[in-house]
């Protein structure tokens, strides 16, 4: 009897250049993944409306009066693709570029021109770092609460909805409260393979959480020099 092989991760690739975006998807190919392409948002919306990729690369400039930060931002409010891992693809490369796109949901940057091997280390990074501890365990703390296996963050009662890198972030603060964890630290327990992440990413997607957390983010305390912690909110 033949073994059935797993299904190949599908990754869409949201780039207007012809030529870059072949090039990519043959590396796609050859690193064992299902790449299809988009020139435009309107083409990307139709391929992420039809099947739901894994991840998804996404250049920053796209023709049509839409960009690719717009298409993020999209992507992360709605309930079918708030989860989806998003490398943001441009040649912006200053520091204040970075943290737009990681702000409008991207998971990671990449800066043209790139490495295609760097690239595909990355994506497989991101893919891995996706569901890095599949518990089906449940935490609390003061009023907020989190569960693992329903993917589903409350305070109070009230539900709030964070992206997946900002959820396994909040994760590993509430399975760790009252403790400082450096940058370094939380690039190790919660992004895993880090060799291509800057620590600024940590400060980034500390403050989406807060911001997705509302009246909870207060609950995730700056120490300066040493890092983040969460501790109850006390009255």
């Amino acid at each position: 009897m033949n073994a059935v092989s797993a299904p190949k991760p599908r990754v869409l690739v949201v780039e207007d250049q012809p030529d870059i975006a072949e090039l990519i998807l043959l590396h796609l190919r050859h690193a064992g993944f299902e790449g299809v392409s988009a020139e435009n948002g309107v083409a990307a919306q139709r391929e992420v409306d039809a099947v739901l990729p894994d991840l998804v690369l996404l250049d920053w400039m796209l023709p049509g009066g839409q960009s690719g930060l717009d298409l993020a931002r999209r992507w992360r409010s709605a309930p079918r693709t708030k989860n989806v891992p998003i490398i943001i693809l441009t040649a912006k490369g200053e520091e204040a570029d970075k943290i737009s796109g990681l702000d409008s949901g991207g998971d990671d940057y990449v800066t043209k021109p790139f490495s295609p091997a760097e690239l595909m280390a990355r994506i497989r990074a991101l893919l891995r770092r996706r569901a890095p501890e599949q518990l089906a365990d449940s935490v609390t703390l003061g009023g907020l609460s989190l569960d693992a296996g329903m993917m589903r963050v409350t305070y109070c009662g009230h539900e709030r909805t964070l992206g997946p890198t900002e959820f396994r972030l909040l994760h590993f603060l509430m399975k760790h409260p009252e403790r400082i964890h450096s940058r370094s630290v939380l690039l190790d327990k919660v992004w895993g393979d880090h060799v291509f992440i800057e620590e600024r990413t940590v400060d980034v997607h500390i403050k989406r959480l807060r911001a997705a957390l509302q009246d909870a983010g207060t609950m995730i305390e700056t120490v300066r020099g040493a890092g983040y912690c969460i501790r109850a909110k006390t009255a």
